[in-house]
């Protein structure tokens, strides 16, 4: 599976091709899937072009984007610095109407194990966001991996070799701990194609996008997320 993270936190001087509004996002979700990605991650903005968990700016990202791209999962970040940031976030997303397929958890931050269980009251499956070795043992320490949708290696390590070590190393964890649930495993900025060709090495899921760099292989600026997605299609042939 090939998932396209459309824009994360990444604002217009990263890239002019970064998609802030439901029109946006719905424009690159058709483009990535005609590129070859199947699932879509995306961070809803405020009409400030901010990050936001509210109930309208999540609904009507949504529904652009299930309106361009019918059938496609869709998942969103429930990262502690999204607004309204912290806490509150929790109550935001409790007062959604309109449901993604999936919420990333990111299992270094302090109310995972709560944001967790919120998610799955909700009935919307939960991707578990390991970035370090210590994300895995919580995962398992909690017992929540067995009702994750799928775990997301996310190695931010720059060098390849450490990356791959570092990778490596929460594989065996959730190996340990008999941990089964699909695994996802993508890179950052630098290590980005290191990642992508690691997963497709190990038959794992990946990502790629904007949000998590924005150089293809040859190292040439990529001009949109579809031409990022062909790229890791390419490698995954």
């Amino acid at each position: 599976m090939l998932q396209a993270c459309l824009n994360g936190g990444r604002d217009r001087r990263f890239s002019p091709a970064v998609p802030f509004t439901p029109a946006e996002l719905a424009a690159d979700a058709l483009a990535v899937r005609t590129a070859g990605a199947t699932e879509l991650h995306v961070h809803p903005r405020d009409g400030a072009g901010r990050e936001s968990l509210l109930a309208t700016d999540v609904s009507a990202a949504l529904h652009a984007i299930r309106a361009a791209v019918p059938g496609m999962p869709v998942g969103l970040s429930t990262g502690d610095w999204i607004a309204p940031t912290g806490t509150p976030r929790l109550d935001a997303i409790r007062e959604w109407q309109a449901l993604p397929d999936y919420l990333s958890v990111n299992l270094g931050e302090a109310d995972a194990a709560d944001m967790i269980g919120l998610v799955t009251s909700r009935g919307i499956g939960v991707e578990a966001g390991l970035a370090t070795p210590q994300d895995a043992r919580r995962l398992v320490d909690l017992g929540k991996g067995p009702d994750c949708l799928r775990i997301l290696l996310e190695i931010e390590e720059a060098d390849s070799a450490e990356a791959r070590r570092v990778a490596d190393e929460m594989i065996a964890i959730l190996e340990a701990a008999k941990i089964g649930v699909p695994r996802l495993l993508h890179g950052f900025d630098d290590n980005i194609w290191a990642m992508c060709r690691r997963a497709r090495e190990l038959g794992l899921d990946t990502r790629i996008g904007l949000e998590d760099g924005r150089h293809l292989p040859s190292g040439a600026p990529a001009r949109s997320n579809a031409e990022l997605a062909a790229a890791a299609v390419g490698i995954a042939a």
